[in-house]
């Protein structure tokens, strides 16, 4: 469980990321839930979109992806989400 203080120091590191994946009309599913894993696993940081025409709840949505890739949920802005998961292998952010 992430606290506060490094909540917001991962949100001011993810500010200049762009969305490497997007959640559409679909929804979420076992192999976006598996690709996300891995780009945590050699990122630590990421930030997914969620599109227009997804009619689920983009909280519910948030919360599948991140509980789904053992993920902690950092930010939900808008149509935003930003995961973080400390990675195993290739450990680049030390939080404060």
């Amino acid at each position: 469980m992430l606290t506060g203080k490094q909540k917001r120091y991962l949100r001011s590191m993810a500010h200049h990321l762009t969305p490497i994946f997007q959640v559409g009309k679909g929804g979420v599913n076992q192999n976006m839930i598996k690709q996300i894993a891995e780009a945590l696993e050699a990122r630590e940081l990421i930030k997914i979109s969620i599109l227009q025409n997804n009619l689920d709840d983009k909280r519910e949505v948030a919360e599948e992806l991140a509980a789904g890739a053992g993920a902690e949920l950092v930010q939900l802005i808008g149509h935003t989400v930003v995961l973080y998961k400390e990675s195993k292998e290739q450990k680049t952010i030390v939080l404060p």
